[in-house]
């Protein structure tokens, strides 16, 4: 029976017309499905249901999600996140059905990815840590209010300075940087900043798994990638659905640190701010 599938040209693209056409007939296209964004339960022969992509260099991962939730798009990832994902889906297939379409052989492997926690990034046309060491981006997630409305919301911290390349100072450009890409400074945390082209966040399975930036070739490509599951709570992955978009703020190694609770968070973004060291940038969910 024909499913109620979107599946956008980016995706056809890839798979083919062939595979496409029978996942509108039904053959390779589950009745019901957990969404891969709000991961509640969809029927597929009921509701208008999205085909997301996720590729990586070897592997390639079809999953399902409402439509309400996201369009059908094609989501470049990590081959080695890929491979994660397929084996935490093998162990949870006794659990929960399954989230991904059986493909042709030319997309080897088949599952809903699992994101994974922080690791350490590719800055923008820049080099991370002091001569001599790396520095790590560490990540933080909390709702941010702005006004009366809570924002899901990402601070990227360093544990060191970050440098443009060439650098062998130790000097912190990791604001400048961020600024150059678009990013701008924050002087009041209760204003919604405005969307930054070409960058998103890809959430997926309840568990936040990088933050993408435009490639030199088209597309996107990971700017921080995690290598773990960062397990978000479900208020703020209520919050990125409902908006569709996840504020992300940046801000020089220990100025804000790892708060344990929201009020402390805002607090100390609220005094980073007050210091001019803050930058910020709403970001599109992608592919959740």
């Amino acid at each position: 029976m024909p499913r109620m599938l979107d599946v956008s040209d980016e995706v056809r693209s890839e798979i083919g017309d062939d595979e496409a056409d029978r996942l509108l007939g039904g053959a390779h296209a589950p009745d019901s499905y957990e969404c891969t964004s709000c991961r509640t339960p969809g029927d597929a022969l009921l509701e208008p249901t999205s085909t997301v992509l996720f590729v990586g260099d070897e592997t390639a991962v079809l999953a399902f999600a409402h439509a309400r939730c996201i369009p059908s798009q094609v989501v470049p990832v990590a081959e080695e996140q890929l491979a994660g994902a397929v084996r935490s889906i093998s162990q949870a297939q006794s659990d929960v059905s399954a989230d991904a379409a059986r493909l042709q052989p030319s997309l080897p492997a088949q599952a809903l990815p699992t994101p994974a926690a922080p690791a350490p990034a590719s800055d923008p046309a820049g080099r991370t840590g002091a001569p001599g060491q790396a520095a790590i981006l560490g990540i933080t997630c909390g709702l941010v209010l702005h006004g009366d409305t809570g924002h899901a919301s990402l601070v990227v911290e360093p544990t060191g300075p970050v440098g443009r390349p060439g650098n062998t100072t130790g000097e912190d450009e990791f604001l400048d940087l961020l600024q150059d890409a678009g990013f701008q400074p924050v002087t009041d945390l209760d204003k919604t900043p405005d969307q930054l082209p070409g960058w998103s966040v890809l959430v997926a399975m309840g568990k936040l798994h990088a933050i993408l930036q435009p490639a030199a070739a088209g597309g996107s490509t990971g700017w921080w990638q995690a290598h773990q599951p960062l397990q978000v709570t479900d208020a703020w992955r209520f919050a990125a659905n409902q908006l569709g978009e996840v504020t992300m703020y940046a801000v020089p190694a220990g100025t804000v640190g790892r708060q344990p609770r929201e009020d402390l968070l805002r607090q100390a973004l609220e005094r980073a701010v007050a210091l001019g060291q803050v930058v910020s940038a709403s970001l599109p969910l992608a592919g959740t």
